[in-house]
């Protein structure tokens, strides 16, 4: 049955009306398109969020070896002997506790370079010289993590 509007026009009524049915969602495609671009997104954000949080672990890194060097340096100079160990750092007060290599995700994998005996402070104790990570991965700039 046709009702007149207001601008005249005949219009159809809405039980049978398929056009109106059609305006109240969206279609299949337009919801297709839309996830597409959402996938589309969400795949180049997912790398640069990585290589960020990857950044953070670098920078940690660098930040706990420069700590830590800095500290057996100062171990060095006041005792006149290197330490032994990393624990000798925390029981003397140096350190709180051994900081966590965040590329290994522990404080026990730190690999500890001892000083030359003919080179070293107190001849008859060689201790620790330098501190490097006991990670095996490379870093962002082409360098192994335990080369910084």
């Amino acid at each position: 049955m046709a009702h007149p509007t207001r601008s005249g026009n005949v219009a159809i009524a809405h039980a049978g009306h398929p056009a109106r049915r059609r305006r109240l969602g969206f279609t299949f495609i337009e919801l297709m398109v839309v996830l597409t671009i959402i996938v589309v997104l969400v795949t180049m954000a997912i790398p640069i969020y990585q290589k960020s949080i990857l950044r953070a672990k670098e920078s940690v890194l660098k930040n706990n070896l420069f700590t830590m060097r800095t500290v057996i340096d100062n171990y060095t100079y006041d005792k006149q002997k290197a330490p032994q160990s990393l624990r000798d750092l925390v029981s003397e007060g140096y350190l709180r506790d051994v900081p966590m290599d965040p590329m290994t995700g522990s404080n026990q994998t730190w690999k500890t370079i001892m000083e030359d005996s003919s080179q070293s402070v107190n001849q008859s104790e060689p201790g620790i010289f330098d501190i490097r990570s006991g990670s095996d991965k490379i870093g962002l700039d082409g360098t192994p993590y335990s080369d910084w």
